[in-house]
């Protein structure tokens, strides 16, 4: 751990602190503290990567719920286990430019809103915040999936057939006993899927067709092309920072919510 972790981290932290003019000094953090299009890009970067926690999420919960509870064929559900680990096995960039094929104006799937009669001309998907997320959701949803699969399938039955036996209906059963028992997997699948979302890099830099930026992006910028390392190591220690403060108010006030919803009444 700090072989792999500790010491390159360390490294980095130095040399955010270093400058080839000013030796070792503050002034990258100056910069970025003083740089409105930094935080620019770093508030569209987080804006990103909670629409594809909070997609994936939802898709994903309900992929695993039905997974666990209504496919009961075991070759059934080894098939859809195949198929929604194959992201997984799939370079990234072939994944982006499936997705370019598909999202173009005469992508798939504007053939296919326009065949239902959803909409009269082709959608602006390429290229856009939208193409961008929708292909970090589909990289990211096995992730969720099997995360949240895992807790569910743990959960007692007995739980399940008490609520029952006491009147309880399915929504009930579910908001009462199988959404709280399995918080564990949507915190956990939640914190996985937003940390690599928000450090994505081959995604966005392929589906943003250069029109726009986000964190990784410009790290990359600041060590390939400016040759810039001490301000790419501040611009990544303060990317570092602001996802674990993000990740561990995230944290408590999920273990809040977990801790509130099994309270006597």
């Amino acid at each position: 751990m700090l072989t792999c972790f500790g010491i390159p981290l360390g490294m980095m932290a130095l040399s955010s602190l270093h400058s080839d003019e000013a030796g070792w000094t503050l002034a990258n953090y100056g910069r970025i503290i003083g740089s409105a299009y930094f935080w620019g890009v770093l508030i569209s970067t987080l804006r990103l990567a909670a629409i594809v926690t909070a997609s994936t999420l939802i898709l994903g919960y309900t992929l695993a719920y039905y997974i666990v509870f209504h496919l009961h064929n075991g070759i059934a559900r080894r098939v859809v286990y195949a198929i929604l680990i194959t992201p997984l096995f799939t370079s990234a960039i072939v994944l982006s430019f499936g997705w370019i094929l598909m999202l173009g104006p005469a992508g798939a799937i504007n053939h296919w809103l326009r065949a239902l009669g959803i909409i009269d001309r082709p959608l602006d998907l390429l290229y856009s915040w939208t193409g961008i997320a929708i292909a970090l959701t589909y990289t990211m949803l096995p992730l969720m999936v099997l995360t949240i699969s895992s807790v569910l399938q743990n959960i007692d039955r007995v739980l399940l057939a008490a609520s029952a036996d006491l009147g309880g209906g399915p929504f009930a059963t579910f908001v009462a006993v199988t959404f709280p028992l399995s918080l564990p997997g949507v915190a956990t699948g939640s914190l996985i899927v937003f940390a690599l979302s928000v450090s994505a890099y081959v995604v966005p830099s392929i589906m943003s067709g250069g029109r726009h930026l986000v964190i990784s992006m410009l790290i990359y910028q600041q060590y390939m092309v400016v040759f810039d390392f001490g301000f790419g190591a501040a611009l990544s220690i303060v990317l570092l920072i602001v996802t674990f403060i993000i990740i561990g108010i995230y944290s408590v006030v999920l273990e809040r919510s977990s801790s509130t919803a099994w309270e006597p009444t």
